[in-house]
């Protein structure tokens, strides 16, 4: 899932090398943080939230087999 963020965020931003994933595991959660350069955040939560919103669901969607509830923070 990590790996799935990173790609997403990398293809969005116009810097890549700044990207940054971190995975918090926890017993029954997992929290996922992005964190991106300042001028790329726009880019990265896109108008009202729906590219932030879409990353969140793809995420969800990718971790029901791990039977875990996974969070994405945008740093």
């Amino acid at each position: 899932m990590k790996n799935l963020v990173e790609l997403l965020a990398k293809s969005l931003v116009d810097s890549p090398e700044k990207v940054d994933v971190q995975m918090i595991e926890k017993e029954k959660s997992c929290v996922i943080e992005l964190r991106v350069s300042p001028e790329d955040m726009g880019k990265v939560i896109g108008r009202q939230g729906r590219i932030a919103r879409a990353i969140r669901t793809m995420v969800k969607a990718a971790s029901t087999k791990s039977n875990k509830k996974v969070v994405v923070d945008i740093i």
